[in-house]
């Protein structure tokens, strides 16, 4: 569960909200009521900056020996779209 922290409180309870962003994700903190910082956990973190592989990259990951069928289907008609 997601908590919002004010600032004065998040630093006189600083490792609960440690703990409370381990265990249950992101902790939002406010300063003078808006939204500025969020405290998560380390692999949350990596997940997030983390390089997402391109759709090549991953066609390129399949194994070798593997046929895919990649040819059209044309039994289907196309249909006409207004620009």
């Amino acid at each position: 569960m997601n908590k919002i922290w004010q600032l004065q409180e998040a630093k006189n309870r600083f490792s609960e909200v440690v703990n409370e962003a381990l265990k249950h994700g992101p902790q939002i903190i406010t300063r003078h009521g808006e939204e500025t910082v969020v405290v998560v956990s380390i692999d949350e973190y990596r997940k997030k900056i983390s390089p997402q592989k391109s759709l090549y990259a991953i066609l390129r990951g399949f194994p070798k020996g593997i046929e895919i069928d990649l040819t059209r289907d044309k039994s289907t008609k196309s249909r006409d779209v207004d620009l």
